[in-house]
């Protein structure tokens, strides 16, 4: 009877995906990962130059193709990742941390060449690894995938809303000459570009 209810139990949890464990002391209850991780993408790098290397073996996810789709409105959305970028990438450009983050956070339709509807609030300075998802490391000034759509994109280092651990005066940034990803962005540095994104988990 306890074996058939264990079983029974089993199944139930499975189908929610959780996982049952029978062990010496009892009987464990795990929460499952099936369709819970996050898959890391292919970097781009497609030439090899030495054996066991990222261009000889080409690890990780494919991206869709095509990966990005014109949505006709000033924006771009991202198949790989699902997030909506925007289509101008040098709208507002160059500023400090706190202005990007500013003008990201006011950022609406009828500005930055979009017609899509959006309000205030609904774009933001994009995370280091968001900003991090568009660089293709096989390509270079810019450092995007062949066929990316979007236009005004700078050869030069952009902000993310992301701010260094070791130092609260600081700021993660991208530079999409070469896909150099580095957190030696003082906040008060006016040169760095601002791209706003939308959408994610």
């Amino acid at each position: 009877m306890r074996r058939a209810l264990l079983i029974s139990l089993s199944l139930v949890l499975a189908l929610v995906g959780w996982t049952t464990v029978c062990a010496e002391d009892g009987f464990y209850v795990v929460a499952g990962m099936r369709g819970k991780y996050a898959p890391v993408p292919k970097t781009g790098q497609t030439t090899p130059y030495a054996a066991g290397d990222d261009g000889t073996l080409q690890k990780g996810v494919a991206s869709p193709t095509p990966r990005f789709t014109d949505n006709g409105n000033g924006t771009v959305t991202d198949k790989l990742t699902g997030l909506i970028w925007m289509k101008n990438a040098n709208a507002f450009g160059p500023k400090t941390w706190a202005d990007a983050l500013t003008a990201a956070n006011g950022l609406a339709s009828g500005s930055g060449g979009l017609t899509d509807g959006s309000k205030a609030g609904d774009w933001r300075l994009p995370n280091v690894k968001e900003l991090q998802s568009l660089v293709d490391y096989g390509r270079f000034s810019p450092a995007l995938p062949a066929g990316a759509p979007f236009t005004g994109v700078q050869s030069s280092d952009y902000w993310s809303s992301t701010t260094g651990a070791a130092s609260a005066t600081y700021a993660w940034l991208v530079g999409f000459g070469d896909g150099f990803v580095g957190n030696d962005g003082d906040k008060s540095y006016s040169f760095p570009y601002v791209w706003c994104v939308r959408g994610g988990p």
